[in-house]
């Protein structure tokens, strides 16, 4: 149902498009207390809110009650955009509008978190852009435990229990150019250039065994089987498995 043209009694296909000159404007006007202004800058940004709940069109929620949720962050947005940060509206504004929708999405997720715990991670995150915006950088785990008077690890613990699982393949920035995905942003441990030189080196030198030799070598060492298992398998003996892998290594050892 995500792609229906009427949400919440909104026909999304005639909704208008402001231009940078027209939200200018009207945020001139809004700061300015013209509540009309306010209105027309809400219409015209809820195609920001469409394209956000397109993200969450997999949770098997109402798209209209993630619309509503999501006009919830607009509205907020709007409220605290500050215009002397040199910011685009829609840069500050989907982090307000994802926010939003997965704090719903939390608060009615059939896996359960204790109040309390929820309680600790919404204040954890208030003091934390308190800070953000005091500071102009984020602050750490201790300062905010600090300002809290709790221990870093109760903060810990309680930010861990709301977090949404996201796909990998999740945009967390798009503005113009091309996007930059969850998976973009994660460091990979097993596969640094040594360990894939390494590989590299190992399979130039199997290549260099014979076809006894590399299948010993295969099982014992890429399926991890014992001696015994693999001499059963191949139909030798134990010790002809001992002598034929140290051969085999030995020969290795040459060519790495």
């Amino acid at each position: 149902m995500i792609n229906k043209v009427e949400i919440c009694g909104v026909n999304t296909a005639k909704l208008p498009i402001l231009s940078n000159a027209e939200k200018d404007a009207l945020f001139k006007r809004i700061q300015a207390g013209d509540k009309q202004a306010r209105e027309d800058y809400i219409k015209g940004n809820l195609r920001l809110v469409l394209s956000v709940i397109q993200r969450f069109n997999n949770r098997g929620e109402y798209v209209d009650d993630l619309f509503q949720i999501g006009c919830i962050g607009l509205i907020k947005a709007i409220d605290n955009f500050d215009v002397t940060q040199n910011v685009k509206f829609s840069t500050y504004a989907v982090p307000m509008i994802i926010g939003e929708i997965r704090r719903y999405l939390r608060d009615n997720n059939s896996i359960r978190v204790s109040r309390s715990l929820r309680d600790t991670a919404y204040k954890a995150l208030a003091v934390k852009e308190r800070l953000t915006t005091r500071d102009a950088k984020e602050p750490t785990i201790a300062e905010i435990a600090k300002e809290l008077d709790m221990a870093k690890e109760d903060i810990v613990l309680a930010l861990d229990a709301i977090q949404d699982p996201i796909s990998l393949y999740e945009p967390v920035y798009h503005d113009g150019g091309d996007a930059l995905y969850v998976m973009d942003q994660l460091k990979d441990e097993k596969s640094h250039d040594d360990n894939w030189l390494e590989e590299i080196s190992l399979k130039e030198a199997m290549k260099r065994l014979g076809g006894r030799e590399k299948h010993i070598l295969s099982l014992r060492f890429f399926e991890g089987k014992t001696q015994m298992e693999v001499a059963d398998e191949i139909g030798i003996s134990q010790a002809q498995v001992s002598r034929l892998e140290k051969s085999a290594l030995a020969h290795m050892k040459k060519y790495i």
